[in-house]
């Protein structure tokens, strides 16, 4: 066997003996290439598949070359041609209250001003494509639209290891995935309040309107996953408003402010007068219900004024007024409405030091309500028997609370329908987007034709003729393509509330595709690869 003097040592050991070895493609991916920071292509060659012998029918070095080549080629060819016929996926890792411990949800926090600069992050990743960050106090959850799945969550993983310190080994104990339809059936029961300690709460709608909010006009918060952030408000609010999922209290001190509210008469819930007894938990809770019921003034009495002063700071626009402890009596002969939640071990109040108290006005209904919601008991029961006074404890509260958690139940199983009806319907809309490929590249197939066309025209006319003259051919040739194309372009629009509509769609769209050859254009999704290397060249 003749050989090249300009062989290399590698190349004379491997013809020196002819070896017949099997490679197949296992898997192919984008990777990042360090010295030029572009992304390639890389195949891993597994040992199982056929290779063809070498060394022995190799004539020269040029033709071992020509013939490697090639085969190196058609590797990349198939492996990029399998890659880039992937759908991209929508992804989100998620950690919660529900898994994840506080102290790591703390480090993995990321404040809302710094959300485009982490949603342009981790677009910017080499396998995802858009992104959007939902952070709260019992959530942290990165949305992506990934074009690998794994490699993709590798990213994302590593990409929330580095902003927190937290091992990826320790993230991914905690962390939960889910893909596609599981992504957005998640996303919309988050924004329906079923995935909160309190079922239905509100406060979680208005968070991920604020990520829409964030992300308008932020590089990598695209058409996907603005669309899925913005369907979720839609269904946060379909769910609210059908199921009335938020009514009822869930919890003792909201269930305490919303009993008071039930015993006093409407007309009264602007004027009466609210005398809150301890600033603790509890208290606080109890003032941030009545103030989201609409109170603006009430009394607060405590041991000191530090912990009344720090709820006046965090409640603005809401007069909060200060009583020391000795005061209470005074203080609740001139109000309507007593809660009362300290840990004092004795009564607060008992029978003969509320006899004597002044009667209320006739418009809050001639009885001085006393919720309380203390364990050990701050109101004796003995109260009661005062025609002047009412009083209600823990367990009146439970009731209240009971009856209402087993009513949103059934409320949350009526929202599970609504949003399994809705992801059907964002599905849908997402996959009528598969044909805006197929409109853009069948309106710029008949664009080149018109131009070529219309420059033989115009090559065979005199030069002079008149601007006005070549307005109107050029005119006429745009007219002529639009009329051509707006029957194929009415077949191929969907907005996706139609299943069997979407399915004609689909199937014009991979017609039109064989009729005009519109598959061997480059897919989009390849042009996504190469502008993703463009950006990293630059």
């Amino acid at each position: 066997m003749s050989m090249s003097a300009s062989a290399s040592p590698a190349t004379i050991g491997l013809l020196s003996k002819p070896v017949t070895a099997v490679a197949r493609v296992k898997r192919c991916h984008l990777i990042k290439n360090k010295r030029s920071n572009s992304r390639i292509i890389s195949c891993e060659v597994a040992s199982d598949a056929f290779v063809q012998t070498v060394g022995e029918k190799v004539g020269s070095n040029n033709a071992a070359s020509a013939s490697s080549l090639s085969a190196l080629e058609q590797l990349k060819t198939s492996a990029a041609d399998r890659y880039t016929k992937e759908r991209s996926s929508i992804v989100v890792i998620g950690l919660s209250i529900h898994t994840t411990p506080v102290e790591m949800r703390e480090k993995l926090a990321i404040p809302e001003a710094e959300w485009p600069r982490a949603i342009g992050e981790l677009s910017g990743l080499n396998h995802i494509e858009e992104a959007a960050v939902l952070s709260t106090c019992n959530r942290m959850e990165i949305y992506v639209v990934a074009l690998s799945r794994h490699r993709g969550i590798k990213e994302v993983t590593e990409w929330m290891s580095k902003a927190s310190g937290i091992p990826v080994s320790e993230i991914c104990q905690h962390r939960f995935l889910l893909y596609d339809n599981d992504a957005t059936q998640h996303l919309f029961e988050v924004s329906a309040g079923l995935d909160s300690l309190v079922l239905g709460e509100g406060q979680i709608l208005a968070q991920v309107k604020q990520v829409v909010k964030v992300g308008q006009g932020v590089v990598g918060f695209g058409r996907n996953i603005s669309g899925l952030f913005k369907h979720a408000i839609t269904v946060g609010k379909r769910v609210r408003t059908e199921t009335n999922i938020a009514a009822g209290a869930v919890s003792v001190s909201s269930a305490a402010v919303e009993l008071a509210l039930m015993k006093l008469p409407e007309s009264s819930h602007a004027t009466a007068r609210m005398l809150v007894i301890g600033a603790g938990k509890m208290g606080k809770l109890v003032v941030k219900h009545l103030v989201a019921k609409g109170c603006t003034k009430m009394v607060v009495v405590n041991r000191s004024e530090e912990r009344v002063a720090a709820i006046r700071e965090e409640i603005k626009d809401v007069e909060i007024i200060y009583k020391p402890l000795e005061e209470m009596l005074s203080c609740a002969a001139e109000a309507d409405v007593v809660f009362t939640s300290t840990a004092s071990e004795t009564p607060l109040f008992l029978k003969e030091h509320v006899k004597d108290l002044p009667p209320v006005c006739e418009n809050v209904g001639e009885l001085r309500l006393f919720i309380d919601i203390s364990v050990p008991r701050n109101v004796g029961s003995c109260v009661n028997d005062l025609e002047t006074s009412r009083v209600y404890n823990v367990d009146d509260l439970k009731e209240v609370v009971a009856a209402n958690k087993e009513d949103r139940l059934r409320k949350a199983m009526e929202a599970q329908a609504i949003i399994v009806e809705e992801s059907k319907q964002f599905e849908a809309w997402r996959d009528s987007l598969e044909t805006v490929p197929t409109i853009k590249k069948l309106r710029a197939y008949a664009e080149r034709i018109r131009t070529a066309e219309l420059e033989k025209c115009l090559s065979k006319l005199d030069n002079d003729i008149p601007k006005k003259t070549r307005k109107a051919v050029d005119d006429l040739s745009r007219g002529i393509i639009n009329k051509i194309l707006h029957g194929p372009m009415q077949h191929l629009r969907c907005d996706g509330s139609d299943s069997r509509t979407l399915s004609e769609t689909l199937e014009n769209m991979h017609s039109l595709n064989r009729m005009f050859s519109l598959e061997t254009e480059i897919s989009v999704l390849e042009q996504k690869i190469r502008s993703k290397v463009e950006q990293n060249q630059k």
